[in-house]
C-alpha cells in the first residue's frame, strides 16, 4: 500500500451516525469529502481500492436496524458479517449481544475501517480478508448487507447461501431492491425508508428490505 490506511481513514472522514441506526457512530465520508468522486486513477496513485467501506450502504443499514431491534437473533450466537465494509452490521451485531463476531471483506482496507469503527462504539468484532464464498463457516448466523448488485457476484452467493442454510445457518440479507437479488429465494421480514446519499444512489431515500435466505429443501 503507498498509504497508510489508518492516516487516509481519519483524514478523509468525519465521525458520523448513519441516519437509520443513530446508536452508531462510524467513521464515514460526508457529503462534504470527495472520497467517492475522486477518479478511478486518483484512487490507483494512492494504492486505495475503491472505499465502500467509507460509506452506510442501505442495505447494511436496514440490517443493522433490524438486528438492534429484534437482538434474538444474533444473542450469544457466532455470527459472520459478510462483505462488511464499515463493519456498521458487525457492529450491530456485538452490540445485540452476539457472543462471537466476525467481520468479513476482501478490500484490505475494511480491516483498519473496521477496527476503528469499533473503537468508536466500544465494541470488539474478529476480522478476516479472506475469500469465503464456497467455505465452510463455523458461525450460526451470516448477516449480509446489500450484495447482489453484480450476476455473478450474486450467482456465486446464492449457491454459497444454499450450502450453509442447508446445514442450519440462518442467512439474512439486507437489500434495497439491487437487480440482482434472488427473489424467489427470500422471505421478507422488515422493510425500511433508509436515508442515503445521492452521491451514490439515484434517490436519497432507499426502500430497504431485510430478508431470510430461504434454502430449496425448507419445508
Amino acid at each position: 500500500m503507498k498509504t497508510d490506511p489508518e492516516r487516509f481513514i481519519l483524514d478523509n472522514t468525519s465521525v458520523l451516525p448513519p441516519p437509520h441506526v443513530p446508536e452508531i457512530r462510524l467513521h464515514l465520508a460526508s457529503e462534504v469529502h470527495d472520497l467517492w468522486q475522486k477518479t478511478e486513477e486518483d484512487l490507483e496513485a494512492i494504492g486505495l481500492p475503491p472505499p465502500f467501506w467509507a460509506f452506510a450502504w442501505a442495505g447494511g443499514q436496514g440490517l443493522a436496524r433490524y438486528v438492534i431491534d429484534h437482538p434474538e437473533i444474533v444473542r450469544g450466537k457466532k455470527v459472520l458479517d459478510f462483505a462488511s465494509g464499515s463493519g456498521l452490521v458487525a457492529i450491530a451485531a456485538a452490540m445485540a449481544g452476539a457472543g462471537e463476531v466476525l467481520a468479513a471483506d476482501i478490500d484490505p482496507w475494511a480491516r483498519t475501517a473496521v477496527r476503528l469503527n469499533c473503537i468508536l462504539n466500544d465494541v470488539s468484532v474478529d476480522f478476516t480478508d479472506d475469500d469465503l464464498i464456497g467455505q465452510s463457516v463455523d458461525v450460526d448466523v451470516i448477516l449480509a448487507g446489500d450484495v447482489f448488485y453484480d450476476s455473478d457476484f450474486a450467482r456465486a452467493l446464492v449457491a454459497w447461501f444454499e450450502t450453509v442454510a442447508n446445514k442450519g445457518c440462518t442467512v439474512l440479507v439486507g437489500d434495497p431492491g439491487r437487480s440482482y437479488r434472488p427473489t424467489e429465494r427470500l422471505e421478507a421480514l422488515a422493510s425500511y425508508e433508509v436515508p442515503v446519499t445521492r452521491v451514490l444512489e439515484d434517490s436519497e431515500v432507499k426502500k430497504t428490505t431485510v430478508w431470510r435466505f430461504v434454502s430449496s429443501s425448507a419445508g
